[in-house]
Order: structure tokens, then sequence, then C-alpha cells
């Protein structure tokens, strides 16, 4: 059969469906014949090239493809016509096929490049004509030809010997030095090394005989003789890319480190010592680093020495040396290089180690440059993980000592530079609590800080005392799960915290003098999220005992878990708050961290009676902080109740009493009670409970009511967004995927109906809330709902609260990119209220504004054209507007504008 086709029949002649027909045989044939068709020998690889010679159709062309990568890659005969398979399948390389629009076939060049390479790098057999081709295309000043050979040439590369090679290295290595040295390109320049990794990586596998040549070596000596005097010239451009390419060569293989390091490394050295100047210091350093970084890749093993271990002495006497100096960004670059110098095996000993927390300690509590602390913390932390002994030992009492130095008789400045010294320290303690002997060392510090800030002793502001609070949250978020940090948490940190708020509580009712910084509501604020991720982290056994103590505690009074225990007995925190004691009452902010964090596989004891005293709070507390705290505790436990009529009463008998108060216009706790109801809804939203419809008609007819209207409006936007400290997927809610988009579709009709309905002085409230809603959708859904709500939109952009302006915008804004046939038929109305909001009173506003009707600009111009003279009079006042951010908008907007309608423009 296959004689006959290919000897009676002339494939090409035939139409493109019949030479389809002829392919689809051959790979037919291939799958269930294959042993036959390599009988043939190389009779059938020439009838092959007969048949596909001058193919060009792209979907013939892909099976013909195919058909050859088989022959290539399952090892056929190729015997005599090795070649002329090569030359009727390159000549097609590189691929410049581009589909035609409306193409109904979907066959793209990026397919076709694939199936190409595919048989250009399947068999070694292809490399003495493949190699002359990629250098010959290597020459084009077409970009994308460029990159597809150098990615053609690191596929090849990876199934070709040394031998293959030997006599191209030279072509090669001059086609790849050229396209980093001279690269116009950043993505040319990344395909480049990483064809000379691949290439050098090839030379590495190769077996060295006593009678052979070193084919690495040889091509090294090449990179080597060509870069490595650029290295001597660290203020010249030409630095930076010779760098690069002995850093791609150094990660190719092990064999390829240890032969550029040796060339490379003595020189680097010798040049950092022998420089004065810190700008040619830095680069010497930076270079060093990437060579560090690069070799680091390509270590076979973590146990293996390193390749840089006979210059480890000298590495970091640079970096020593550099750290002691007062220029900021040779000690950052030295930091940087420290952190690498600790991530390979035995470049630091134990003497380096504690050399190098000295003069980290010392930056930390000398440096004021912001920059340089921040590196000194990220390097302390890298090695804190690797070696927390000398932390413990060096840094760490030091910087407590720094941090409870009493400041009396200084003046003004100074005072500002140790309180800016005390966050150094405190961010410094974050970062290097990684391993646990650190924690255990780190931890009681900062916890003394938050109880010298309660006595006063000390001086600590409020801003200090919220940072050692996120120190100890950025500690429970970067531990490891582990039960000795959990215990930790659990017997020593969590109780502490309750303890010191418990303290200060008590005081600011006792005592009309020292007023503790521990009662104010930011300090609370802070300590929620440190208390909330502890106990989402907890293992099961201690989130159950945590849980019980919170509400032992918050329920019973029960302070025995408590250290320093001199309170009273009689603590009541949740009940009888009527708003005389809410330095007590706003713990319970407190108890929310706790109980509503924790895993839905436990068991919060006495929940009935907790949910009890929540909701009373919730609805009578006066104090803000008590009662919303009191609702989103209330909501947490509520979303994560199983389903069940225990939890269906319970919502009903809440949004009884809810109703009662809301409906009564005189009620003084009508906010309390709209609080509640907006966070249960939120609980049962997130979850997909059926009774969340009864919650939202009635959030929908408080947008009616002359006092809750904007409050109610608001609250869509809370039902909306992610909450940062409850109802979240790290505190281990009940959380369904797409329940925005849900809450939308199924209430986007209401809103509008009620738009329509609403006398027009609470129409505002209707735009908030929609534009609310519609700001936090994904803008995916977004671009596809909005033209239905357009008109409604375009009204909102009229309203005076400058908060539904700018969200109202935010959603445009991306509509605006692909604008929908009705958004273009409301053209006039869209730029009448663009153009007013270019000079409104809010920053933000007239950005968002400005980018939008930039946007426009981008409307087909038949359509845009007649209102351009009046949007460059309206541009005009924003070019002198007083904040940069702004005048830059208007001069690009203003720009596309004046392009709008000429020959060369839009």
């Amino acid at each position: 059969m296959l004689r006959s086709l290919f000897q009676d029949v002339h494939v090409q002649s035939l139409m493109l469906a019949e030479r389809a027909c002829v392919y689809n045989m051959l790979i037919n044939l291939m799958e269930t014949r294959e042993a036959e068709l390599k009988g043939l020998g190389a009779d059938f690889v020439f009838g092959f090239v007969q048949s596909m010679d001058g193919e060009r159709d792209p979907r013939n062309l892909l099976l013909a493809f195919q058909i050859a990568k088989n022959i290539t890659v399952r090892g056929y005969d190729l015997g005599k016509f090795t070649e002329e398979l090569f030359e009727v399948t390159s000549c097609y390389f590189p691929i410049d096929f581009n589909p035609p629009a409306n193409d109904p076939h979907g066959i793209t060049k990026e397919e076709l490049i694939r199936a190409l390479r595919a048989v250009l790098t399947g068999t070694p057999q292809f490399a003495e004509f493949l190699l002359p081709l990629l250098i010959e295309k290597l020459d084009s000043d077409v970009q994308s030809a460029k990159l597809d050979s150098l990615q053609t040439l690191t596929a090849g590369v990876q199934q070709y010997e040394h031998k293959d090679l030997a006599e191209f290295l030279e072509g090669l290595w001059a086609s790849l030095r050229r396209e980093v040295f001279q690269t116009s390109s950043e993505k040319i320049e990344s395909a480049a090394l990483a064809a000379l990794i691949a290439l050098t990586s090839c030379l590495s596998r190769s077996v060295l005989n006593s009678d052979s040549e070193d084919s690495l070596s040889s091509f090294l000596d090449l990179v080597l003789k060509d870069c490595r005097h650029h290295l001597c010239e660290p203020d010249l451009k030409l630095v930076w890319p010779s760098a690069k390419l002995l850093q791609a060569s150094c990660s190719a293989s092990n064999r390829a480190s240890h032969i550029v390091a040796a060339a490379v490394m003595p020189s680097l050295i010798e040049q950092y010592n022998n420089r004065t100047q810190c700008s040619h210091r830095r680069t010497l350093l930076e270079v060093s680093q990437r060579f560090l970084q690069s070799v680091k890749t390509g270590q076979s093993s973590e146990s293996e020495e390193s390749v840089f271990s006979a210059y480890r002495d000298s590495l970091c006497s640079m970096v020593f040396s550099a750290l002691a100096e007062s220029n900021s960004s040779l000690q950052i670059t030295a930091a940087s290089v420290l952190t690498s110098l600790a991530q390979q095996t035995g470049l630091l000993s134990d003497s380096d180690v504690e050399v190098a927390v000295d003069h980290l300690t010392r930056l930390l509590l000398t440096d004021e440059d912001e920059r340089v602390s921040v590196s000194v913390v990220e390097c302390a932390g890298a090695l804190a993980e690797l070696q927390p002994a000398a932390f413990v030992t060096r840094m760490i009492p030091k910087l407590k000592e720094e941090m409870f130095t009493v400041q009396d008789n200084r003046d003004v400045s100074e005072l500002h530079s140790h309180h800016a010294v005390r966050q150094r320290c405190l961010s410094a303690l974050a970062a290097v609590s990684i391993q646990p002997s650190i924690i255990q060392e780190s931890t009681p510090v900062i916890l003394e800080v938050l109880s010298s800030a309660h006595t006063g002793s000390v001086g600590f502001s409020v801003d200090e005392v919220v940072l050692a609070c996120r120190s100890l949250q950025k500690i429970a978020e970067q531990v490891r799960d582990t039960e000795e940090t959990g215990q930790c948490f659990h017997d020593v940190i969590i109780p502490r915290l309750l303890s010191l708020a418990l303290q200060a509580a008590l005081q600011g009712e006792r005592s009309s003098g020292h007023h503790s910084l521990l009662v104010e509501e930011v300090f609370l604020s802070a300590l929620v999220p440190v208390i909330s991720t502890s106990c989402s982290r907890l293992q099961p056994m201690l989130a159950e005992k945590t849980a019980s103590r919170a509400v032992s505690l918050f329920l019973d009074g029960d302070v025995s878990f408590l250290p320093d225990n001199s309170f009273p007995s009689n603590i009541k925190l949740l009940k009888d708050q009527r708003g005389e004691s809410w330095s007590q009452s706003q713990l319970v902010c407190l108890l929310m961290g706790c109980v509503c964090s924790l895993p839905r596989s436990v068991d919060v004891p006495q929940m009935e009676q907790l949910l009890t005293q929540l909701e009373e709070m919730s609805c009578t507390c006066s104090h803000r902080l008590s009662y919303a705290s009191a609702a989103k505790c209330f909501a947490g436990l509520i979303n994560k109740r199983p389903h069940g009529e225990s939890l269906d009463s319970l919502i009903q008998r809440t949004m009884k009493r809810v109703c009662r108060e809301l409906d009564c216009t005189s009620s003084p706790v009508r906010t309390q009670a709209f609080t509640l109801l907006i966070w249960v809804a939120k609980a049962l939203l997130l979850r997909y409970h059926p009774l969340f419809t009864a919650l939202t008609d009635k959030l929908f007819s408080l947008l009616d009511d002359a006092d809750l209207g904007p409050m109610a409006a608001d609250g869509f936007s809370l039902l909306m967004s992610d909450s940062p400290d409850v109802l979240n997927r790290s505190c281990h809610a009940d959380v369904r995927i797409m329940y925005r988009q849900r809450f939308f579709s199924e209430n986007s009709a209401k809103l509008v109906q009620g738009f329509n309905a609403a006398p027009q002085e609470k129409k505002p409230n209707y735009l908030k809330a929609l534009s609310n809603i519609v700001n936090k959708l994904p803008k995916q859904v977004q671009v596809t709902e909005l033209p239905a709500l357009l008109s409604l939109l375009l009204e909102a952009l009229t309203c005076p609260d400058q908060g539904v302006q700018l969200s109202t915008l935010s959603c445009l804004e991306p509509v605006l990119v692909n604008p929908p046939t009705v958004l273009i038929q409301q053209l006039e109305a869209l730029v009448n209220r663009l153009t007013a909001l270019v000079c409104s009173p809010v920053m933000t506003v007239r950005i968002a504004s400005i980018r939008c009707i930039h946007a426009v600009s981008s409307f087909p111009v038949h359509e845009v054209l007649p209102f351009r003279a009046r949007v460059l009079r309206a541009l005009a006042p924003p070019l002198d507007d007083k904040k940069r951010l702004v005048r830059r908008e208007a001069v690009q907007a203003r720009a596309e504008w004046f392009l709008v309608g000429s020959p060369g423009g839009r």
C-alpha cells in the first residue's frame, strides 16, 4: 500500500483534504503497524519526504510535523536521507505564520512552533544541520526569529552529546555572547542565558578519557577569555552582561561551577580589597552574590561541600568590612550577600555567625536609615533559621537592654530616635523568632514591653505597643505548627495577654490616676489578630483547652489560669454591662479572637449560654467597641454551627429581637441592633444559609429609614468585603465559593426596584448600596453585569457622597477598556458626568475620573470625535493641579484626546 502511495501518487498535486487523508493514513499506520514501517528502512523516510515536500497548509503541516517527529523520536532508520528529512522540515523554520482573523480552525503560531521544534530537536543526527541553521538565524534582525532559535537550541542540546557540538562551539558562543552583550530585549537575554546553561550542561555530561579533549574546559576557556576581564572594570556597563554569562555557565553543573569559580573569585576578591570607592565595592559584592546564588541552584546535594569553601574567609571578610562601612547601599548589599552565604553549607562557621550577629545588632541600634534596617531585619531572619544559638546569646539580650533603657532627660530629637530604635528592635525580634529556642527568649521580651506599657514605667508609646502586638502576630504566623510552639502560646503567651488586658481594664475602673495604654481601642484591635492567629494554628487538644479557658473566664469569671492572679473573684465580663464599665465590656473582642478562630471540629463549651450573653451584650451595651465585638463574636460562632433546627430557631429568635428594636424608631439601641443584624447576615451569607434572605429583605427595607439608611448602605460593603479579624478562611469560617456573585445575582433586581420606588431624598442610599456591592465583585463579573446597571451607575456619579463617586468610578474603569454597545449609546451622559468630576475636592476622585476619560478616548473614533473639544477644555484645569499624581494623569489623558481623529492617532 505504501509503495503504491509513494510511487504512483504525487501527494502535493492533490487537494487539501486528500493530502490530509494521506498524512492521517501514515499516522494511523505508525500507531498500528510500526514494525512493518521500520522494516521498509530508509525507503519509508524517502517516501514521506516526497509526500510533504512543498506542503503549505498549516492544518496539514501539523500532521506532517507529527509524522516527522515520530520518525526522529521513535528510532526509524533515516539512512542516507537524514539531510533530506531535515531540509524538508527546516525550510519552515522559523515559523512566521499568523492566523487570519476569525480563523475557524484555531491553529496558532505557537502550536506550529512547538510541533516543528519537536521535529528539529528529536534526534542528534540533525545536529550537524541544525546548529549552523540556528547560528545563521541568530543573526536575524527579527526578534521572534532570535527567540525561536534560542529556545530551539536549548531544547536541542538537551538531546546531544559533546561530540555533536564540538565543531560549532565557537560560533554558538559568539552568537550567545552577542545576544547578552547587545541585547534589545529582556526576553531574548533570558533565552540566551538559558541556552548557555543547557549548552554547558551538555558539555558537562561528557566522559573524560586520557586521550580525549575536555570539551567543557575548552568551551569555558572561550567564555572566560571574553568575560573575565570585564569584571575588573566595575564602573563600566559590560560588567553585568559578563557576570550574567559567567553565572549562567557556573550554574550549569558542579564541574562548571568549580572551573568558573576558580577563575573568577580570586580576581573579584582582589578587586574588592584594592578598590576604595563604595560604588565599585558594592558592584563587586553584588557580582559575588550572583555567583553564590547561581552555584546554589547547581549544587547536587546539601551535604556536599560548597564550591566557594576555599574562599570562605575572604568572602566573610568582604561582607564584614562592608557592614562596618558608613555607606548605606554598601551595607544593604552586604546584608544580602550574608544571607546568600548562610544558605550554602559550610560557608559560615559558628564564629562567623557570631561576628555577623554582632554587626547586625550594631546596625539595628545605631543606623537610622530605614532601608538598612529593613535589609538587616531580613538578613537576621534568614540567619536565625539556620543558626539560632547566636541570636539567643548575643542579639536578644542587647535588644532587650536597649528597649528598656529609660530616657528621662533627653531632648525631643533624641527621644524620637530612641522610639525609632525600639521599633526596629521589635521588628527584629519578630523576624528572628522562627526556631522554638529563639521564640522562648524573644516572646517574654515582647510581653515585658506590654507589661511596662501597662505600668508606665519605661515610657512606651502607643505606636510601640501596637508594633509589639504585630510582632507577636508575625511570630504566630511564621512559626512551625509544632506541639512545642503551640504549648508556648497556649500556656504562656495567650494567658499573659489576657491577664494584662484584664489588669488594665480593672485598673481603669478603680483609678482615675494613671491611664494604662492597654485599655486603648487601638491596642485591643492589634491584640485580637495575635490571639486569633495563635488559636487558629493550635493543635486540636490545645485548641479545646484554650476555648474552655476563654469561655470560663468570660462567662464564669474563672481567672485561675491567668498569671499574676490577683484579680477579684466577682468578675462578670459579659453580664450587666450597660456602659458604666466599658473597659471591661470591650474585652469581649479578645473572646472573639479566642473562640471564633478555632477549627470547626473544636467544640466550644457552654455554647447556648455564651450565645445568649453575646446577644444580650450586642443589643444593650452602649459602648461601640463592646457591642460591635459582641455582634462579631456571635456571628463567628453562628457561622460554624451545624445545620439543624437548633440553629434555625436561634436565628429566628435573634431576628425577632433585632426587628423589634429596628421597627421602634424611638429605641435607644437601634444602632446596636443594626450592627448585630449585619454581622449575622454576613455569617449566613458566607455559608449559603436559607434564612439569609429574610435578613437581606430587612436590610433593603432599612435603606428607606431616615436614621439608619446611610448606615444600611454602608452595610452592603461589609457584607461583600473580607473581614480581617473574623469570618474569614484563616479563622476556619464556613466560606462558600462565589458567595459575592450569588448575592449580586439574587439581589440586584431588588436594588433596582427599590431605587425606582424610593423618594428622591432616599435614592442616594440605593446608589451607595449598589456601588458598594458592584465594587467588591470580581472584575470579570463586573464587565458582564454592569451594562444592565449602567443607568444607575451613571446616576451614582452625580451622588454627592464622594465615597460613592470613587467606588463607582473604579467599577467603570475596567468596563471602559472593552465598552459594551449600551455604554457607547450613553456616551453623552458618561462624558458629562466624568468631566464634572475632574475638579472634585478629593484627589482620588479626580485621578479616577481622569483615568476613565482617558479610557473613553479608545472608543470608536466616530463616536468620541464630537466630544474632543469639550474633553480637552475639561482636562485643562487638572494640568495645574497642586497634586503631581493628578497632573500626570491629566497630561496622559489629554495627549490621547489630542490624537483622536488625527491620521496617526486612534
